[in-house]
């Protein structure tokens, strides 16, 4: 027997997944688990591929990304640019978020575009707490960009960037 689907109930369904898309971006861990359980699909992306899990560590969510990852959410899939969930919490600086990530197996040096690992998004925006972090979860300094910039070499290069700034100016 074959369903079929009405253009009202696509729209709706159209609804709710912008709707979980929305309640992982803002942290609203109780709304989309609910919706999780009724069936929607854990590893639901937005036209630019991101998921629930992309968008939930993205901002910091830590308590949606727990939620995310015990429900099987994949904790290294890529978005349409080659970005993970652990690449953009290390850009955003999240280190609860960027330690769950590790804790559930994700890819400490995956490339998340043009070679750079999330250590090199890291340093590259001086988020020295998580260049740390990510260190001891074992990231690589070694690895380098497409461009040929190593790990280590943006490392120096933020704390450098870092003490200059710290300075204080000349009168």
């Amino acid at each position: 027997m074959q369903t079929t689907v009405t253009e009202a109930e696509e729209r709706r369904y159209a609804e709710l997944q912008q709707m979980a898309l929305d309640f992982a971006r803002h942290g609203e861990t109780g709304e989309l688990a609910a919706m999780l359980q009724h069936g929607l699909p854990v590893n639901l992306a937005d036209s630019k591929g991101n998921t629930l899990l992309m968008l939930a560590a993205y901002h910091g969510h830590l308590e949606t990304v727990r939620m995310l990852l015990q429900r099987g959410a994949a904790v290294d899939r890529r978005n349409d640019r080659g970005q993970t969930p652990l690449g953009g919490c290390a850009f955003k600086g999240y280190e609860g978020v960027a330690a769950l990530l590790l804790d559930h197996g994700a890819d400490v040096d995956a490339d998340n575009g043009a070679g750079m690992t999330p250590l090199m998004f890291a340093a590259l925006f001086g988020r020295k707490a998580m260049v740390a972090r990510l260190q001891a979860g074992g990231a690589s300094l070694r690895r380098r960009t497409r461009f040929g910039l190593s790990a280590r070499g943006l490392v120096r290069i933020s704390r450098v960037v870092a003490r200059l700034l710290s300075r204080p100016s000349p009168p």
